[in-house]
This record gives structure tokens, C-alpha cells and sequence, in this order.
């Protein structure tokens, strides 16, 4: 793809002139674009129009040299605020503290790895730009960062200064992980995508990194589109990939490599952001991945013997939830309703608040969840048809399992015996005001005894 004078933008497939798309619809980055030392020693330079983006470099191959009048605009936009009369704050919070706000949610906030933007000075009197961070407990210049730490920099740099012009467009960031470690890579697409690119926007990037596929797997509007083993020669239909397969890695690495990663695991499909919490368990040679729903989890698992399954239980009686398992050998099942019931289960919030040194009150908290289902129940009625229509296992014709009446599902929620009623109960839906339950964060409520060994004992049928 090419950039040319007549700002129209060209491929092999395609022209699209300026009368119908406008100047400011793509905002494109090469792969070339670090700057290993600051050369320029004086500013105006070079004429520059960052409106029209008249910098920009006129291919991908082309070395994007946009850097260093990134400094230029930002430091002519601190002079001006400050000879506006704008406070040190104001200066800070619009161009520090964005940039700061970002290195600690990309390399962490622990001293030992925290790297904070201090000043930017322009290049004046025949001297360099001057950039100073703090790394740890030293004061560097810009020149002595590392390859990574100058390429997320420059990135921020780029898009505080020019995002205001591209409030409406497909921004392309050609090799973004370039010079940085798989977790980095997640965290920079991450930090991007959620808090630099305007909401309306798209953000495109080409890589095979591990973390941005990692990223884009858990990401509901994040599309991987693989472009291997694609003849050019002829017109191709080009379709996202399917998400949420181990498959779909190949594209970072071989199909050799995942087969080793993963000899002698057992691979556990389970719904949607449930997957974090059952891999922080660290149960021995298990890696949880994340199915989109239950459907989805259940076809992964009947259509290829590689993989296992873990859903929720939802409104299945006693005598269907074996039924299903007995037919899917591949299949687990919740115990209770869904992963919400373990973790606000009694006792788990008992050993979650004892291990706070906290009292809990056991029989207090049982009764109250006994009174929400009184208050609740008709609005469950409602939904258990509707909910067990879809369930997929019960429209396969082979193996066929069994499936009792819906009035078996009601007497169960009826049930006197708490542990009977709350195997059905919603736990995820109602009895969320109780105040026992307030202000506590399921990933610590996942982290206690009970729900490891609860969890451990689903996954041995």
C-alpha cells in the first residue's frame, strides 16, 4: 500500500480517491520508525502540517520519520499552555501524566521495573531535544532507553500529539511488538486499543506475536485474520479466524512447538471470563481456554478429541447433569448453577472472611439468599424453559441423553435443603445486594481452599 501526493491511497487491488473517502479516514505507521539517538538541534526545521499529516512516509517500506516532530508539536503545545497561563497540573495532566498513567499499566508499577516520563525539552541552541525519564531510581536520557522502552515511547508520543487530527479513521500500526517480551506485547495492544485509540475508531496491526494473539483471543472486538498459506494470485475471500482455538497460535509458532507446550496437558475450554479464574488455580497439568458460551465449549469439545469442556450447570437436574456426563466423556460440569455459586458459596466466604481475620455470619448469610429466592422465584420460573431450549446437548440426536421434566427442576429450587435449591439457584443473577457479597472481587474470592478443592473434584467426574 502506497501514499501518494494527490492524497489518494493505492494498492494492488484497489484506488480510492479523495472525493470519497477523507484526508483523514487512515493514519498509517511503518515498521521503520525508531529513533536510536536525537539528532535534530534546532526546531522549525522542518515545515510540518499535522492536520494533513504531511510528514507521513510515502510507502511501508519508507523509514517514518515522525518522531522527532512529535517532540517539536509537544513541546510547542507546553509553551503555549504555559504562556497561557494554564497551571503546572494542567500542563502535566495533559502531556506527563497520560504517558505515565500508560508505562504502568504496560511494565508495571513496582520499582524495580517503573519507568516515568519527567520533562521534554525542545532542541534550542544547537542542542539535542532533551527527554528525561526516570528508570528505577536513576535519571536517564531518552538515548540510553532500551529498543522497547524508545519504541513504546515513541507510539504514545505519536498519538498524544496526533489523535486529536484522527478522531474518525482505521489506524494501522505495522509490527507494534517490535523489541518487546510477550507479556509487554499484550500489555502495549492492550493500553492502545482501550485508552489511546478514540473509541469509534479501528486499530489495525500486523504481527505474529504471541501476546497480541493472546490479547485478541480474550478480546470480544478483537478479529484475527490469518493470512498464511494464501495463494495472492488469485482472488481470496479473506474471513477472521475463529478465536478461542488452540490453532489459531500457529501463526507465532509451529504446530511442532504447541504440540511440545502442551504434551502431557490436559486442555480445559471453559466459558467466557470464567477461564481466568479456574487457570489461577494452577490445577497440576490443566490449561483452562476460553470458550465464548456454553454451546461453543460443547462443540469444541465433541468435535475434537484434543480438548475438554467445562460448563455451567444452569437448570439441569441431578439425574440429567450424570446423563450428559456419562455421554460426553470430554464434558465436566458445574456441581451448582455456575461459578458465582462456588464463589459466593457460605463456605467460601466463611474461609475468604476468617482468612481476613473478619467474622462471618454463616447462618445470617444463608438465610438471606433463602429470602432472595422467595423474592425471586416467579422470575426464575420464567426463564428456566427458555434456558433449557437452548442447551445443545439436549438436541443431539447421538448420543442421546436424558431429560426429565421442568417440574423436577422447580422442586429442586423449592427444596428446604440449602445445598438442593442452590445447585439451581442463579447466584450470578440475584442475591447480589446482600451485603455480605459487597465489594469484594471474584479473582480473591477464587484464591481460597474450598474452591480449589471444589473445582478439582468437578474436573474428576
Amino acid at each position: 500500500m502506497t501514499f501518494n501526493d494527490d492524497r489518494s491511497f493505492h494498492s494492488n487491488f484497489f484506488l480510492v480517491n479523495n472525493n470519497e473517502i477523507p484526508d483523514n479516514a487512515f493514519y498509517g505507521r511503518t515498521s521503520f520508525r525508531q529513533v536510536p539517538k536525537l539528532t535534530r538541534t534546532a526546531s522549525g526545521q522542518v515545515s510540518v502540517s499535522f492536520e494533513k499529516d504531511s510528514d507521513r512516509p510515502k510507502t511501508f517500506i519508507d523509514y517514518d520519520n515522525r518522531f522527532e516532530n512529535d517532540i517539536e508539536k509537544i513541546s510547542s503545545s507546553i509553551l503555549t499552555d504555559l504562556f497561557g497561563q494554564n497551571s503546572t497540573q494542567q500542563i502535566l495532566e495533559s502531556y506527563i501524566n497520560p504517558i505515565n498513567r500508560a508505562f504502568e499499566n504496560i511494565f508495571g508499577a513496582e520499582d524495580g521495573l517503573r519507568i516515568r516520563l519527567l520533562s521534554i525539552k525542545p532542541p534550542l541552541d544547537g542542542k539535542i531535544a532533551e527527554i528525561l525519564f526516570q528508570k528505577g531510581n536513576s535519571n536517564i536520557q531518552y538515548d540510553y532507553l532500551s529498543s522497547g522502552e524508545k519504541e513504546i515511547f515513541n507510539i504514545l508520543l505519536d498519538l498524544l500529539v496526533r489523535k486529536e487530527y484522527f478522531q474518525d479513521a482505521v489506524y494501522f500500526l505495522d509490527e507494534i511488538d517490535l523489541h518487546l517480551n510477550t507479556a509487554l506485547q499484550k500489555n502495549l495492544l492492550k493500553e492502545i486499543t482501550e485508552n489511546w485509540v478514540p473509541n469509534i475508531c479501528q486499530l489495525w496491526t500486523a504481527s505474529h506475536s504471541l501476546g497480541f494473539i493472546e490479547y485478541a483471543n480474550a478480546t470480544e472486538n478483537a478479529a484475527i485474520i490469518d493470512f498464511d498459506n494464501l495463494n495472492f494470485d488469485v482472488p481470496q475471500v479473506i474471513l477472521p479466524s475463529t478465536k478461542n482455538n488452540a490453532d489459531i497460535f500457529e501463526i507465532a509458532v509451529s504446530k511442532e512447538f504447541l504440540a511440545n507446550i502442551f504434551e502431557g496437558k490436559t486442555l480445559v475450554f471453559s466459558e467466557n471470563t470464567d477461564t481466568s479464574l479456574y487457570n489461577n488455580l494452577k490445577i497440576k497439568d490443566t490449561i483452562f481456554l476460553v470458550g465464548r458460551n456454553k454451546a461453543d465449549v460443547f462443540f469444541k469439545t465433541k468435535n475434537n478429541a484434543n480438548y475438554n469442556g467445562l460448563i455451567d450447570r444452569d437448570y439441569l437436574t441431578d439425574e440429567e447433569r450424570n446423563s450428559v456426563l456419562t455421554a460426553y466423556k470430554k464434558l465436566y460440569i458445574l456441581d451448582y448453577y455456575s461459578i458465582e455459586n462456588y464463589l459466593y458459596h457460605p463456605d467460601n466466604l466463611e474461609e475468604f472472611y476468617h482468612s481476613k481475620g473478619n467474622e462471618f455470619d454463616k447462618t445470617g448469610y444463608m438465610a438471606s439468599i433463602k429470602n432472595e429466592r422467595k423474592l425471586v422465584r416467579d422470575k426464575i420460573l420464567l426463564g428456566i424453559l427458555r434456558a433449557r431450549e437452548s442447551y445443545s446437548f439436549f438436541r443431539e440426536e447421538k448420543p442421546k441423553v436424558i431429560r426429565t421434566d421442568e417440574e423436577m427442576i422447580l422442586q429442586m429450587l423449592d427444596a428446604d435443603d440449602f445445598e438442593t435449591f442452590y445447585k439451581v439457584f442463579p447466584a450470578k443473577d440475584y442475591g447480589t445486594g446482600i451485603k455480605e457479597r459487597q465489594n469484594l472481587n471474584p479473582a480473591d474470592l477464587a484464591k481460597t481452599k474450598w474452591f480449589k478443592a471444589k473445582i478439582e473434584e468437578v474436573l474428576k467426574k
